[in-house]
């Protein structure tokens, strides 16, 4: 599959430059009318044009709208049959990609991606010159910020502290922050092309954003990836926010009572209300949502609106955030939440994808997910290295330990030395 969890992904270089331009003719075959956009990579602006290109010689009209954020885009696409996005997301600078998306703002699914493939690979038909399509520049952040700043009113000001990484958020939620009341101090606003700190909003990777908070006396910290499809987030005392208590703390706060998450997230959100969980990606989440639920994400930081879009949309998390913020103690409210112990092992395993079907696993990357009294752990194997992957989150730590050690016994049971 060319396809990932969340697109296309790869070194920039003449094959994925050839790629697009393919990729383009293919997204033509069954959308007439599309929007395009791309994130601040220096090779962003080349990949959109050779998407362009295969979407011009497949007859279809593009609306090229430059820079902008996966989640603007995607909001965009109701207008059209689809919405292109020329980015690798979380990846760095050197790495990019493409991002296919529906009019709701979902993900193409996967009978869609294996459409495309099959077209890629096949002998795709190109237009005759009487039948080329055509290309027009368009503006759609403005029509973003707008409908999201219409959503949400602040109970009192507050001051937040922005990193967009240098990616396609610097001149977007700042902005819009701006324009509800908030008080922003911005990091990394320079949409340069190049990241003054990892892409991946990782906490690790952001080590001063907490201090910022304190020395700034904000209410709350924020930082997207380059795409902005993910927000993670700092309490007023300067602490991260894990993606697990995150995903409890908005589905409470937008009175979600259906939640969809993924298998690897924290069963602390049942106490919100019904859960539905689907393999890793938010991909999967999104497409889920379009038959059940009223709020989905995972815990890496992408969050769905259902209600807004079906794309992750950091941007809408941060304007939601801030919202929290001027209506109460976000750190109290963070301390509420339950945390449980979460423990996590591998082991290594050069058939590590066979030992999952084995086990019975439909996709071996998904895994096999095992409810017990007091937690669940699962196991799967890993998409990058040739390991299986033990994860076990229990009540105590006790519980944690029993469960990891009966997710080691699975696996050492079905690959005997």
């Amino acid at each position: 599959m060319l396809f990932g969890s969340s697109g296309i992904r790869q070194p920039f270089g003449p094959d994925l430059l050839s790629l697009a331009v393919s990729a383009g003719r293919a997204v033509a075959g069954s959308a007439s009318r599309v929007v395009l956009a791309h994130d601040t990579r220096t090779t962003g602006p080349l990949l959109a044009e050779a998407v362009a290109s295969g979407l011009v010689a497949g007859g279809a009209r593009v609306a090229t709208c430059g820079i902008a954020p996966t989640p603007t885009l995607a909001f965009a696409a109701r207008g059209y049959d689809a919405g292109v996005m020329i980015t690798a997301s979380h990846n760095p600078e050197a790495d990019n990609g493409i991002k296919l998306f529906n009019p709701d703002g979902s993900s193409f699914t996967r009978p869609q991606q294996e459409a495309v493939e099959a077209d890629i690979r096949g002998s795709p038909s190109w237009a005759d010159w009487t039948g080329q399509g055509s290309t027009e520049p368009r503006e759609i952040t403005e029509a973003h910020i707008t409908a999201i700043a219409g959503r949400f009113t602040l109970a009192r000001p507050v001051k937040v502290v922005v990193d967009c990484g240098n990616g396609a958020a610097s001149g977007v939620t700042p902005a819009l922050l701006a324009l509800m009341g908030v008080k922003v101090v911005a990091l990394n606003g320079n949409p340069a092309g190049r990241f003054a700190r990892p892409s991946e909003p990782l906490e690790d990777n952001l080590p001063y954003l907490g201090e910022m908070v304190r020395r700034t006396g904000a209410d709350c910290g924020i930082a997207h990836d380059g795409d902005a499809d993910r927000m993670v987030a700092w309490d007023g005392r300067g602490r991260y926010i894990d993606g697990d208590r995150m995903l409890t703390l908005l589905a409470r706060f937008v009175g979600a009572r259906r939640v969809v998450t993924t298998v690897d997230a924290s069963m602390a959100v049942e106490a919100v209300g019904e859960v539905h969980r689907t393999p890793v990606g938010d991909a999967y989440v999104s497409e889920h949502l379009r038959g059940w639920g009223d709020f989905g994400g995972e815990p890496s930081g992408a969050w769905i609106f259902p209600g807004h879009s079906l794309c992750p949309d950091g941007i809408y998390a941060a304007a939601l955030l801030c919202t929290l913020a001027s209506r109460l103690d976000l750190a109290a409210e963070v301390d509420r939440i339950a945390r449980y112990p979460v423990l996590r092992t591998s082991l290594p395993s050069p058939r590590a994808r066979d030992v999952l079907t084995e086990l019975g696993a439909t996709s071996p990357t998904d895994g096999i997910r095992t409810e017990r009294e007091g937690g669940w752990f699962l196991v799967r194997a890993s998409g990058t290295e040739p390991k299986i992957r033990i994860t076990a989150e229990g009540t105590t730590q006790e519980r944690a330990k029993a469960l990891l050690d009966e997710g080691l016994q699975m696996v050492r049971r079905a690959t005997p030395p």
